[in-house]
């Protein structure tokens, strides 16, 4: 592959002695260097090395003071924030307000995002710049939960990045944070070579170099690991995952995480989708999934249990709803639905499918833990009950882009709940579609559901938490009961690290070299 070396912008510094270096193998590639392009947790936790964020997230996703050293709703509407003084950019600059004022207006304006991070900063009518080192966000209506939205926004380098596009992140000349690391060369879908940025204003860490690497292939990751090769790995495999805790050589953390597996329906279309035919190869002449007795079928045909012990082999957690249990706005009153395969059978009769039809099922192959072997599964248990269903795997840098294009009738997809509250699946995967309300930037399938952008339109404007939390809770019983999307289970995270090192597993699943220490 063709290496991009970024010394022309980065000065490389002498490792020194006794400098220590980290290698970490993930198995998601990210996509781009450009914090603001992709809302994909591989974008993201490469991005956390290089870029801050005013408020940060901690490992169970309980926000504290990054670049803000302070907030405070100064009115109704207002939501004043103190930055952190004395902090430079890599290249030397001083940080202000108006890198942060830059970074919040920038989200909406980054073209062809498959997941934009418009959704976070879509209650900011105006930014307001104080002075140097104070900003001040105007939000239409009293919007709570804006300082835990904005610990998904990077805060970028106004001088380096007015101007210039995506590509110039991924080149290197735009990618300019005040991070704990700098990127200074990268492989393409292979690796990024990162080094300490001595004038970070967060704790000193033990990494003077790091290399990111990507090891899509489960059992070659682990072969790294075991051989020396690399120091952390992550989505460590569930056929490995029982081995690896009994082995001497590593350590194994886990945590139960935030990621929903489900299935997505397509509603783009009034017509039948590709792919989606009678038995006979015909195509149909209407959308099936407009039926809300066919998307019934399809749940309740799916045996959840048998999922996590067969496929994930325990490392999740069967789900009826997109939060796990213990998560403040998990509703309790709805349950994982019951498997019952006769009753599939009685719905799509009723729906006018009495010999059920055909279709592809799309999924990745190397996204998330057992991706392709889950989309085979639930394949088997609907072609049982009438929907005879193929399925087509891809790597996940095509499938992503063709999945933001509509270009799938049912596909199996992810999403993880980083802020720790249902609204961030509300907004993004089930928001009606609007790119200038900043609703749906997730939202392939193009669902809608004006009752629940109401709700969640509602929930987001309430300051107390019980009363926040309720009305989330009614939407996600409106969003079941819809079958909005069909949910699979809740996965567990987890990494595993040479003999000798200790890592702190993240809800939000993303693998950050911040999180690696020495074992004391």
């Amino acid at each position: 592959m063709r290496r991009v070396l970024l010394a022309s912008v980065f000065c490389l510094g002498s490792l020194g002695a006794g400098a220590q270096n980290l290698t970490v193998a993930t198995a998601a590639p990210p996509t781009s260097v450009d914090p603001h392009f992709y809302n994909a947790a591989p974008n993201f936790a490469l991005s956390m090395h290089i870029f801050d964020r005013l408020v940060e997230r901690d490992a169970e996703v309980k926000t504290y003071p990054g670049l803000a050293a302070s907030w405070e709703a100064v009115a109704p509407t207002i939501w004043e924030f103190r930055l952190r003084p004395g902090v430079t950019w890599h290249d030397g600059q001083p940080f202000t307000a108006e890198d942060v004022a830059f970074s919040a207006a920038r989200p909406p304006l980054v073209p062809n995002s498959p997941a934009s991070f418009s959704p976070f900063v879509r209650a900011i009518q105006r930014t307001e710049i104080v002075d140097a080192m104070t900003v001040r966000f105007h939000t239409a209506a009293p919007h709570p939960l804006l300082p835990v939205e904005l610990g998904s926004i990077a805060i970028v380098a106004k001088h380096a990045v007015e101007g210039r596009g995506t590509e110039d992140f991924n080149s290197g000349r735009a990618a300019i944070g005040t991070g704990p690391f700098r990127i200074t060369a990268s492989t393409p879908g292979d690796r990024f070579e990162l080094t300490r940025n001595p004038a970070w204003f967060g704790d000193r860490l033990p990494w003077e170099r790091v290399t990111y690497r990507i090891i899509a292939n489960d059992a070659a990751r682990v072969s790294a690991l075991l051989a020396g090769d690399v120091d952390l790995i992550d989505q460590v495999p569930s056929s490995d995952l029982a081995r690896l805790k009994r082995d001497s050589r590593v350590s194994v953390a886990e945590v139960q995480g935030l990621r929903l597996i489900f299935i997505a329906f397509d509603r783009s279309r009034r017509g039948a989708p590709p792919q989606v035919t009678d038995n006979d190869g015909r195509p149909l002449e209407a959308n099936p999934f407009d039926d809300v007795r066919v998307r019934r079928a399809l749940n309740i045909s799916v045996n959840r249990d048998a999922l996590v012990e067969r496929v994930m082999e325990g490392a999740a957690a069967p789900a009826g709803q997109w939060m796990p249990a213990g998560t403040t706005t998990h509703a309790p009153e709805v349950p994982v639905p019951d498997f019952d395969p006769e009753g599939a059978r009685r719905l799509l009769a009723e729906a006018g499918f009495p010999q059920g039809f055909r279709m592809t099922l799309y999924t990745p192959n190397d996204r998330y833990p057992n991706d392709a072997r889950t989309a085979q599964a639930v394949a088997q248990m609907w072609t049982r009950i009438g929907v005879r269903t193929a399925v087509e795997a891809q790597p996940w840098s095509a499938y992503s882009a063709r999945s933001a294009r509509q270009e799938y009738p049912i596909r199996l997809a992810g999403w993880g709940s980083s802020t720790g509250e249902a609204g961030s699946f509300l907004i993004s995967v089930l928001g009606t579609f609007n790119r200038a309300a900043q609703r749906g930037a997730a939202n392939a399938a193009r669902y809608s559901n004006p009752e629940l952008d109401a709700l969640t339109d509602r929930a987001a404007t309430l300051l107390q938490l019980e009363d926040r939390a309720a009305v989330l809770r009614q939407a996600i019983r409106l969003a079941t009961d819809d079958v909005a999307m069909v949910p699979l289970f809740n996965i567990s995270n987890s990494w595993a690290t040479r003999r000798g090192l200790v890592h702190e597993p993240r809800m939000d699943e993303r693998t950050v070299a911040m999180g690696t220490r020495p074992a004391r």
